[in-house]
């Protein structure tokens, strides 16, 4: 098996600071500065996207981890603040906060949750390939269910 694999994406300028980001196998995106640096509100900003691929990876990581460990939940959902600072090289996105929201169905598995949680922040493939520092405040809800 092959241990490489390449993605690929392109832009095109339309005007002012924005763009469409395509890729060849996915719809294309609305691509802007953020309104802070010229650009309009209503798009997505390079800013957004790298939050995003930090959330997304963090979800996709959970979700498989979950799956292999058996672990039974509810519901999961997972917002993600990034803070974009100027520091003497520049602005730098210094740090990410995850804040994922687990619902269990039973308090037993409520320990082994969390570990699975931050297990996943740690393997995160995206978290590992950024030098901006990534931290986990998470959520578990129990939702026991009541026996028939």
């Amino acid at each position: 098996m092959d241990n490489q694999y390449f993605y690929s994406t392109e832009i095109e300028w339309t005007k002012e600071r924005q763009g469409n980001l395509c890729s060849p196998v996915l719809p294309c995106l609305h691509v802007d500065a953020p309104p802070e640096f010229k650009g309009h509100d209503g798009a997505w900003t390079p800013e957004h996207l790298f939050v995003g691929a930090v959330n997304s990876c963090f979800m996709t990581t959970f979700l498989a981890i979950a799956e292999n460990s058996k672990l039974d939940f509810v519901s999961f959902k997972t917002a993600a603040d990034g803070k974009l600072e100027k520091l003497d090289g520049g602005f730098q996105m210094t740090e990410i906060i995850l804040h994922p929201t687990l619902t269990i169905a039973h308090a037993r598995d409520a320990e082994r949750a969390s570990r699975i949680l931050e297990k996943a922040e740690k393997h995160c493939l995206i978290s590992n390939s950024i030098k901006t520092t990534v931290h986990l405040q998470p959520e578990i809800d129990i939702v026991e269910q009541a026996a028939s």
